[in-house]
């Protein structure tokens, strides 16, 4: 089916991955908005390139044409349009819906939650986008994946490199979803796609392979910028304005080292119309090995200026720059690095379970759990009427409740209530 149950111990892992992202969004002044499930067929067609076909259509008893939410961004464009909003900063995290292959061993499924930040409004150029970017260096931070690496370009680069390379304006977008492939296969495979498959000639298509494996920083940016054929080109040469403006922001922002310009990355959706990113988890292989190995993109984005202007009556355009944060690639590592490490995870958050040594004090359990459940605690009490006082403590050990509560008949006429650490076994009266 390409879907998945959780057990508790998944859901609570995904819940604590969910609210450190969430946490990170709220720090940055995002406001949560939410979006339907279900579009306007027409609002999604057209909006993702070649993805389009893993659109899930859908037809009411009305015939009306529906399909699901494919991502979290086409909604918000046509949320902001539709609301006449030219200025927000929003996060939305929700499931959307993809006609996939699964392939649940790399987290790849057909229904999964994606977590977007977007900036929107004509801001001065590259601040938001920068902003982005730091978002995407603070989560992979804080999450302690590992080594990762943000890889950058801008669309107008790569369009660019296409005019000067002598690709017709109409062979762009089909050019672009083929570079897009470049991390997942070799650049002879890429080549003979472009010329067997898109028409490219050979020779357009040698002249692209050398500026699309090229990447690094800066002094990529500087030499380009001297390049005498890119440097005529309008579109390429507004590109590496910016990408020089927004590396000299991530540098104050002290997040360069782990930023790469890299001429390869296209992202295959067609709204991007600026700036584009991607980032990649990176594994040593074993310590003998110099170069680290990607293990896939974990987070995406860019900006995408046009597509509110696509949904507005009058084509009033709302600029637009995002990220979205691929939470189910980031929970499948973690997921597997819980497994072998063999630590078992708490799938509540229950503070106390309270507890009687005796028979017949159901009462006394019930009167002192609705206390703390008033007072704000979170309290758990086994459903049975006299229960064995071991086996309730059994039960703290085995969920990772930290603490009892015993009330028996001492107690009782104390007007005390014995609070037991399950962990080292003391014990206060209080």
């Amino acid at each position: 089916q390409g879907t998945r149950d959780h057990a508790p111990a998944q859901a609570a892992l995904r819940e604590r991955l969910l609210s450190a992202v969430v946490s990170c969004f709220k720090r940055h002044g995002a406001a949560a908005i939410d979006t339907p499930v279900l579009e306007l067929r027409e609002t999604l067609m057209g909006k993702y390139g070649e993805e389009t076909k893993l659109i899930y259509e859908l037809q009411d008893q009305g015939g009306e044409l529906l399909a699901l939410r494919y991502d979290l961004t086409v909604p918000f464009a046509r949320y902001l349009a539709m609301n006449k909003v030219t200025n927000m900063k929003r996060y939305h995290v929700a499931k959307v819906y993809r006609r996939d292959n699964p392939a649940t061993t790399r987290g790849r499924y057909r229904e999964f939650y994606q977590c977007d930040f977007d900036i929107a409004g004509q801001f001065d150029p590259m601040i938001p986008d920068a902003e982005c970017l730091k978002i995407v260096h603070e989560i992979l931070s804080d999450l302690q994946l590992g080594d990762f690496v943000i890889k950058v370009n801008d669309r107008r680069i790569l369009n660019g490199v296409f005019a000067v390379c002598g690709v017709p304006e109409s062979k762009f977008i089909p050019a672009c979803s083929t570079v897009d492939k470049l991390d997942k296969v070799p650049w002879e495979e890429v080549r003979s796609e472009m010329v067997g498959e898109k028409g490219l000639s050979p020779e357009a298509a040698d002249r692209i392979g050398e500026y699309v494996q090229l990447h690094g920083g800066l002094d990529l940016i500087e030499r380009l910028l001297q390049d005498p054929k890119l440097s005529q080109n309008k579109l390429a040469k507004e590109g590496l304005g910016d990408m020089k403006l927004l590396f000299e922001y991530l540098t104050l922002f002290g997040i360069t080292g782990k930023i790469s310009f890299d001429l390869s990355l296209a992202r295959g959706l067609d709204y991007y119309t600026g700036v584009i990113f991607e980032a990649v988890l990176l594994q040593q292989e074993n310590e003998h090995v110099e170069e680290a190995v990607s293990v896939g993109s974990v987070a995406g984005g860019g900006r995408y200026d046009g597509l509110v202007g696509m949904f507005d009556p009058k084509g009033r355009k709302v600029p637009c720059v995002g990220v979205s944060i691929g939470i189910e690639r980031i929970f499948s590592i973690l997921e597997q690095r819980l497994e072998a490490s063999g630590e078992k995870l708490r799938t509540t958050e229950t503070q106390v379970l309270v507890t009687t040594p005796h028979k017949h004090m159901l009462a006394a359990r019930l009167k002192l759990i609705s206390e703390l459940w008033d007072a704000g605690i979170k309290a758990e009490m086994l459903y049975k009427k006299d229960p064995k006082l071991l086996k309730q403590l059994q039960y703290c050990e085995d969920t990772g409740i930290p603490l009892a509560a015993i009330v028996g008949e001492q107690e009782l006429a104390d007007g005390v209530v014995k609070l037991r650490d399950v962990a080292t076994r003391e014990e206060v009266r209080m």
